[in-house]
Formats: structure tokens, sequence, C-alpha cells
């Protein structure tokens, strides 16, 4: 499996030292770098985490005050807008009330927002409220952060060009690094250049993919886990002049895992990192994660297209969303966006509950 079509993951030279790339950049401290130090980084520790969305005001009104804030549902099923809110400017309590607020809608796009023009320390301690930042093992990243991972595609890529000779959409579903053993929870995406129209980006509502499942096959889900696999991204990364700064790891997680918050069960598979079923036959794998990778994909009545304007930042719940970005734009406009990656808790599920399962259905 080929990295993200948006990810800065290979090394295309000092972007820094290219006439007029820094001039061209509304955020130039953004550009990726791949020199920063350690050039290996360990494997990462657990972490205890608890959701900060747990046990908080449900009225959300640190985060969402009546008369202030604008929201808009972007669909039904999933997504949301708001203007008239600057996260920067959040309390604690208002924190806390995002995160819920995210885990609710699933992705959240808050417009007019500064956290781009913040020094990157700031932005990085704004996120750190909502979980250990995780560290991008191929990944481009403003020199002196990898903690922050980059979306670039500058003048000088290509990579639309040669994906389509291969390929006949960019869509790729996936969950971020799912195959971390604590994969991310309450994600940020900081909108800093994009192309004249287009670059957006897909969600789906993994919660509502698991309710449109037959009670029967719900049940027969519970149980099973799927491995989640890092290793084509590091072979591909390195086969491509790219980096891998950390031992590339498969991990088991349940296809069916609960979130902490909201106790809603949700779909925990996606084509682009999952492999196999290990308690299935080969056979039974692949059709089952098959099916389940279409049923994703093809279900528009439970996906939201997020653009982007300047001052866009989009939050989502990454263990309850799968996502693809979008190279519907013309090789050579700039795309440039940096996102931010708290770890939340290992992916967990409770047990099934018939009576409840037939009642979503």
């Amino acid at each position: 499996m080929a990295p993200s079509l948006f990810s800065a993951t290979v090394p295309i030279g000092d972007y820094s030292a290219r006439k007029g790339v820094k001039s061209a950049l509304s955020y130039p401290e953004y550009l990726p770098t791949w020199d920063n130090e350690p050039q290996i980084y360990p494997a990462l520790t657990p972490i205890e985490h608890r959701d900060p969305g747990l046990d908080v005001d449900s009225s959300l009104k640190d985060l969402l005050p009546e008369g202030q804030a604008e929201v808009k549902q972007i669909t039904p099923n999933i997504g949301s807008e708001v203007r008239g809110v600057q996260l920067s400017k959040l309390t604690t309590e208002g924190k806390q009330q995002l995160a819920l607020f995210v885990a609710q809608r699933k992705v959240v796009a808050f417009r007019d927002q500064d956290l781009a023009s913040l020094p990157i320390k700031d932005a990085l301690q704004f996120a750190g409220s909502f979980g250990r930042h995780h560290i991008h093992a191929a990944s481009g990243a403003p020199k002196g952060y990898p903690e922050v991972h980059l979306v670039f595609r500058g003048e000088e890529d290509k990579s639309g060009a040669l994906t389509f000779k291969s390929r006949n959409t960019s869509v790729s579903w996936h969950s971020d690094v799912s195959f971390e053993l604590q994969p991310p929870g309450t994600t940020f995406l900081l909108f800093l250049d994009g192309p004249t129209t287009g670059g957006d980006t897909l969600f789906v509502n993994q919660v509502a993919a698991y309710q449109r499942l037959s009670p029967a096959l719900r049940e027969r889900l519970h149980g099973l886990t799927a491995v989640h696999s890092g290793v084509e991204q590091a072979q591909a990364s390195l086969s491509r002049g790219g980096v891998c700064r950390r031992e590339p790891i498969q991990t088991a997680h349940p296809i069916v895992r609960t979130h902490p918050v909201t106790g809603e069960k949700a779909l925990y598979v996606n084509k682009q990192f999952t492999r196999y079923i290990p308690e299935l036959k080969t056979e039974e794998s692949e059709s089952l994660l098959g099916f389940l990778f279409n049923h994703i994909a093809i279900s528009q009545d439970i996906q939201c297209r997020v653009g982007y304007e300047k001052g866009t930042v989009v939050v989502w719940d990454n263990r309850v969303t799968a996502h693809s970005g979008l190279y519907d734009f013309p090789d050579g406009q700039l795309r440039h966006l940096a996102r931010l990656t708290p770890q939340a808790e290992r992916p967990y599920e409770t047990l099934f509950d018939s009576a409840a399962e037939v009642s979503t259905s």
C-alpha cells in the first residue's frame, strides 16, 4: 500500500533553498523538512489516556455560547460547520466540550481560526490537551517540530499524473495510523494553502456504517479482530527515496470498537491499513473485509465532503470515522495543511447486546 497521496512523506530536497518557494507560501514556517532529531525514533510506549470529553457539560455552553456560535450541519448523519468560535481561546471546559461535540458530530469544520498563525509550539500545546502527540515515522515536519504531520503538494509535485497512470481514482479511505497500538482520537487539520478549487476531504461515519448492517452480521463481527499494518507504508516510503524512522508494526484491533465517551459502536477497518482477520481463513477474511470496505466506500448517505477556506481548522474523531483526501485539482497547484494528531486509548469493544442492537437497525 502506497503512502497517502496527500502526506509529505518523500523528501524532495531542501524546499527552503528553492527560489520563490517560501514567498509563495502563506505559512513558510510549516515547510516540510526531514532533518529533525533524532533520526531514528524509539517504539511508542503505552500511555494512560482519559478522554477529555468524559463527564462534561452536555449543553456545550463553553464551546458554543448562545448568540455567538453559528452552527450548521453539513449533512444529517455527519459533519458540522462552526463560525464565531475561536479554538485557541477555549477554556479548559471548552476544550473538554469540544471533544464531546466532535465525538457526536464526527467531523467539525471551524472557520476563521487563528491556530495556524500562532507559533507552532502554541498550536501543539493546544492540541496536546487531547492526548500525547503522535510522531509520524515517515512524513516531513517543520524543523524542530516532528510532532506536526504535514500535507504538502507544491508546484513541482506530479502526484496526480502518476496516480492516474495506475489508478482510476485518488480516493483512499483510511483512519490515520490505525496500525498503532493507541491510534489517534480527536485530530486537528490546519488549512494553510490550497488550490483554486478542489482538494477537499471526504469523511464517513463509521458508527452509522456499523448500524446499517443487519443485526445478524453485527453480532457475527463482535469478537473478531483485524490486523492493521504499517509495514507497507514504510516500504513504499523507502522505495520512493523517503525515510522510515521507526520500526513498522502490525497490530490487531477489534473490528467493532466502542467510543469511550458516547458508548457508540463503530466499524474499525479501513482499506489502506487493514490487512486480514486472523480468526478466519484467508478466503473468508478477504470476502468479509472486501464487503466492509465496499460498504464504507459507497455509503454516500453517511458521508460528507469538507472544503477549505482561509482560517479553516477541521477537527474529527479518528476513532469513529474514515476519510480520504481528493486529488481533483491540477498538478502544479499548492495544497498545504498541517495535522496535529493526539493519541487516544487502545481500541476496545463492549459486549454485544442483542436487544440494543436490534433497536438501532
